[in-house]
């Protein structure tokens, strides 16, 4: 099928090649004979321009020769000038530029005309004149093209008196003339003719208008047929050029062209369309049988049943899975009546009446719910959907039914509805609250068993602990007329997979502390929710309460065990103030009675023994200050004056066992949020301990000292105070450091093993960490370091700790 049109192609692409070649040929031919004629008419106006040249330096010569005066180079500019018309004017200029005398055409312009006596004016004429000048010969000018269009063009020959320069004669030629008469008429009739300057530009004759390549379907009909080329003598500054007419058709135009490409058109057009016509043919009948397998497939690779009847009842079609739903072939179901073999024995009568509504058109769009006996004896549910079978004239021939296999989702509905149930006993049976409700709405979405009892079904208990707890609820505004949460429209991913939010509040209604958890979720319905779980912790926050009132009185008893334990160091301490108040007050009687004191010597003795009360009056104060029992309070602190205050208890302490005690606090330390009475104890504990431990371990007076060093510090990148003890008593024993905060583990016989514990709790309290190490001297244990840290969070802001520290 696909020959004939090939060599129809074949045939007029060689027909079109032919041509092409033919007008290609042509275009040479006329391109050659442009050549030609160009070139001939460039002969014939640079004969024309040499004639004048002659004549023009005969006269030339006839001056230098003293043979012509101005009058009689009148008559002859006079007579030149009227046999050739393309010559404008002829001037006779001397040696210092002055015209001596000029005749030109009656056609020249006002502009051009030159008049005896005048002064040659500047420039290009007096470039040229210059420059014939110094080359003593003639030169032309560039031709240039006057406001009224008349070029003209510029011929100096210069005068020589015996060798020496006299002046020139200046020719000036009409282009326009020189076009007119030096062109061949001949030439002139066959092209479009034009003297041309060096920028191309038309200074007279005509050209042709370039043609259009859109509206000429050959690439060459575009360009027109042209050749250009210079005039002599004048050189490149004039230039002829030359532009075919278009004179024949060309093979566009050629009506042996026209009816041949028509013929073949023609001829294609019949072939194609033939084979056209056969091909949509074969693609009508694969498509045909495409379609038929295609449905044939589909109908055996559904999983719904399809069942056709005609109007009386009787069983047209089934389909593949028809028959594996129910077991019988399609042999043993086309053409059967009612009842049918797939009919459960114990449906028939309801399963007839559904027929007889089924053929009469009384059925749901939605279908109805039956039993199907399998041929094994098997049931199983299913759906049945009914519409009518209408053939391609549009008239019913019966009825078509879609039957699906339900059973798998009946089951998996009645688990979800039990699991349903199971879930809500759980939830009803929880011993917290849980409610949700959508953001923006009063509405109670879900409410257990226990917020039912709390709260009631209303939302307000729920909103009541979400305000109480601080979560935002974002209330709905008055004025939104739509049912939508303020969310609407932003993303709430981020909200849904965020953590969960606690806190703990009060319920006066209900009287009890409860643990508030909040998240946000997604409804079912898509709506922005928020959960809330509540948790009643009376109990644990009562023990909570009872928890902390006895640490308090722990550490209330720990302290005053602390000062029962010093309180021979106390007593010594006292001693020497009173003692010394007793002999001032004993030094003064005596000195009174017997009348030997001034009045100066009275009041100095009286100042010392005020002074000597005032410190017993320190002591007492200081002491009666660290046991008294107060509310826990923490508060912005001072670290310098709480190191103090410890350093002045403890010291009564190490001067009685004998032990120097020495501390340095860095500078310009920033206060921090502690209870100052209990970080005292600590401090006072770990120097009493430190004191004990040197006098146990018997060292020598030298090494008897303990030194407490406060300075700051990084902790995993958290701004800290440490505190450390350093003592050079013998260390903790492997054993002891594994339960050195165990609660009632002493190493003292005397002790009871709350001590150290205690200060740690204290310590972490107030989110800080204590450690205690051995110090080595080589492979000797040289001491122990006692070291606890607390964070600066809450406190005000810190400076920078440079300078020197504070020594004692």
């Amino acid at each position: 099928m696909l020959a004939p049109v090939a060599a129809v192609l074949l045939f007029l692409a060689a027909i079109i090649s032919a041509f092409g070649y033919l007008r290609l040929e042509e275009m040479d031919r006329e391109q050659e004979a442009v050549k030609r004629d160009v070139e001939y008419a460039q002969q014939r106006v640079r004969l024309r321009l040499l004639e004048r040249q002659e004549q023009l330096m005969r006269v030339a010569r006839d001056i230098a020769n003293k043979e012509v005066d101005p009058e009689e180079f009148m008559g002859r500019a006079e007579s030149m000038v009227s046999q050739y018309p393309e010559l404008q004017a002829v001037t006779w200029i001397d040696e210092r530029r002055r015209i001596l005398a000029s005749y030109a055409a009656p056609s020249m312009t006002n502009s051009h005309l030159r008049s005896a006596g005048e002064i040659l004016r500047a420039g290009e004429t007096e470039s040229i004149y210059s420059l014939a000048r110094d080359l003593q010969q003639p030169v032309y000018s560039q031709p240039v093209a006057g406001n009224d269009s008349t070029g003209l063009l510029q011929l100096h020959i210069p005068l020589t008196e015996q060798g020496r320069f006299s002046g020139v004669i200046l020719g000036e030629y009409s282009i326009d003339g020189l076009l007119r008469y030096g062109v061949p008429a001949e030439v002139s009739a066959k092209y479009a003719v034009a003297l041309l300057d060096a920028k191309n530009r038309v200074l007279a004759g005509s050209s042709v208008p370039a043609r259009n390549p859109a509206t000429h379907l050959m690439p060459w009909a575009a360009q027109p047929n042209e050749y250009e080329v210079p005039v002599s003598p004048v050189g490149n500054g004039l230039i002829i050029r030359a532009q075919a007419y278009r004179t024949s058709l060309g093979v566009i135009g050629s009506g042996l062209f026209w009816l041949v490409g028509a013929l073949s058109a023609m001829t294609a057009w019949m072939l194609i369309g033939n084979w056209r016509h056969t091909r949509r043919r074969m693609q009508a009948q694969q498509a045909l049988v495409a379609e038929t397998n295609f449905r044939r497939a589909m109908e055996n690779s559904m999983l719904t049943g399809m069942r056709a009847l005609d109007m009386q009842g009787r069983i047209t079609y089934v389909n593949v899975a028809f028959c594996q739903m129910t077991g019988w072939s399609e042999a043993e179901l086309v053409g059967r009546t009612p009842p049918f073999p797939y009919w459960p024995d114990a449906d028939r009568e309801q399963l007839l009446a559904r027929l007889d509504d089924e053929l009469h058109g009384r059925t749901a769009a939605g279908g109805f719910q039956v039993r199907v006996k399998r041929k094994d004896g098997s049931l199983f549910d299913a759906r049945l959907y009914l519409s009518p079978l209408i053939d391609a004239k549009g008239h019913q021939t019966g009825w078509m039914t879609s039957m699906t296999d339900i059973t798998e989702p009946n089951r998996i509905r009645e688990q979800l509805s039990a699991s349903y149930e199971r879930f809500t006993t759980v939830l009803e049976a929880l011993d917290a609250s849980v409610s949700v409700a959508p953001l923006g709405s009063e509405e109670l979405l879900f409410a257990n068993k226990l917020y039912r009892l709390w709260f009631g079904v209303q939302t307000a208990g729920h909103l009541q602990m979400v305000a109480q707890a601080g979560v935002p609820d974002h209330p709905r505004s008055d004025e939104s007329l739509d049912e939508v949460d303020s969310f609407v429209g932003l993303p709430t991913g981020g909200l849904t997979t965020a953590q969960s939010e606690n806190a703990e509040i009060f319920v006066p209604e209900l009287g009890k502390w409860l643990e508030v958890r909040s998240r946000y979720l997604n409804w079912v319905d898509g709506r922005l929710a928020q959960m809330v779980i509540a948790t009643d912790i009376t109990p644990r926050r009562h023990a909570e309460e009872q928890s902390a009132a006895q640490a308090e009185r722990a550490q209330s008893a720990s302290r005053l065990i602390t000062m029962g334990e010093m309180a021979s160091s106390v007593a010594h301490e006292l001693n020497q103030p009173l003692t010394a108040i007793n002999n001032y007050c004993n030094g003064l009687v005596s000195r009174i009675k017997g009348k030997q004191i001034t009045e100066d010597d009275l009041l100095a003795a009286l100042d010392k023994t005020a002074r000597q009360a005032q410190r017993a009056g320190q002591i007492i104060q200081r002491i009666r200050s660290f046991v008294k029992r107060s509310e826990p309070n923490r508060a912005l602190s001072d670290i310098t004056l709480m190191v103090s205050e410890a350093v002045e208890l403890a010291e009564i302490e190490l001067r009685r066992r004998n032990v120097r005690l020495s501390h340095y606090v860095a500078a310009r330390l920033p206060k921090v949020m502690v209870d100052p009475i209990l970080i005292e104890q600590v401090l006072v504990n770990l120097l009493k301990n430190a004191a004990e431990s040197i006098e146990h371990a018997r060292r020598p007076t030298s090494r008897r000292s303990v030194e407490l060093r406060v300075i700051p510090k990084q902790v995993n990148d958290q701004p800290v105070i440490e505190f450390s003890v350093l003592d050079s008593g013998q260390g903790l024993a492997p054993e002891v450091m594994g339960r050195l905060y165990e609660a009632f583990f002493s190493t003292k016989v005397e002790g009871m093993g709350i001590g150290l514990n205690l200060c740690r709790t204290i310590i972490e309290s107030h989110q800080g960490r204590m450690q205690a190490e051995n110090i080595y001297n080589g492979t000797e244990v040289a001491g122990c370091r006692f070291s606890f840290w607390i964070p600066l969070s809450g406190a005000t802001d810190s400076r920078e700790n440079k300078g020197a520290g504070v020594t004692a």
